[in-house]
């Protein structure tokens, strides 16, 4: 259930938050998605300023979206001009495409969507999918003959670490399956924040 409303922004709109655990930040549970096909920057960019200056402070990207300097840009420049008081005042999500789900390549690929992004931190950081694909540039859809098996263990443990270095501030899930879960918190020591449905669909 969601926490009494705020106001936000300069909108006269209230948005509630959902809590996330004892720790966690609360989540506004109105966000900007931007996965936008075919991605022009300049049209996300815009897309997302006004976003922030309507009252949203929940924006979501992804490696595979392209997106996330964009909105780095966008919450940047609105930051500027005063239509947020700083960074800290947006939820920035991002998420982590199949062919970087593996152990090693996990803070990588938090650390290039940081540099992206512009930003010291990330609100929350998501695997995006349940599965793990040929290492290389995030692409989709992917090649039946790409997917791989996911070291599910090792993924999650990178995962963790880059909570703990404070480069994600909460971390999760996205498309997991009831049963997908319960074999991750059999081995989470920081179990994910949430899991959340996306709209994407994986190669048949």
């Amino acid at each position: 259930m969601a926490s009494p409303t705020r106001r936000v922004g300069t909108s006269n709109s209230e948005i509630p938050e959902f809590p996330v655990g004892p720790a966690g930040r609360p989540v506004p549970a109105v966000g900007l998605g931007t996965a936008w096909f075919p991605f022009v920057e300049e049209d996300v960019r815009a897309a997302v300023l006004a976003a922030l200056e309507l009252g949203y402070r929940h924006l979501d990207t992804a490696s595979l979206y392209r997106s996330e300097r964009a909105v780095g840009d966008a919450v940047a420049e609105a930051a500027r001009h005063g239509i947020v008081a700083s960074r800290e005042e947006v939820f920035v999500t991002t998420k982590m495409w199949c062919s970087q789900s593996h152990p090693e390549l996990v803070l990588p690929s938090l650390k290039e969507s940081l540099q992206n992004l512009q930003m010291d931190y990330v609100d929350l950081y998501l695997v995006h999918w349940p599965v793990a694909a040929k290492p290389g540039e995030p692409q989709f859809p992917i090649k039946r003959e790409e997917i791989m098996p996911m070291d599910l263990s090792g993924v999650w443990r990178a995962m963790e670490e880059c909570h703990r270095l404070g480069l994600a501030r909460m971390i999760g899930v996205s498309n997991f399956t009831t049963k997908k879960l319960q074999e991750l918190l059999a081995i989470a020591e920081i179990p994910p924040a949430v899991n959340q449905a996306c709209a994407d669909h994986m190669s048949q």
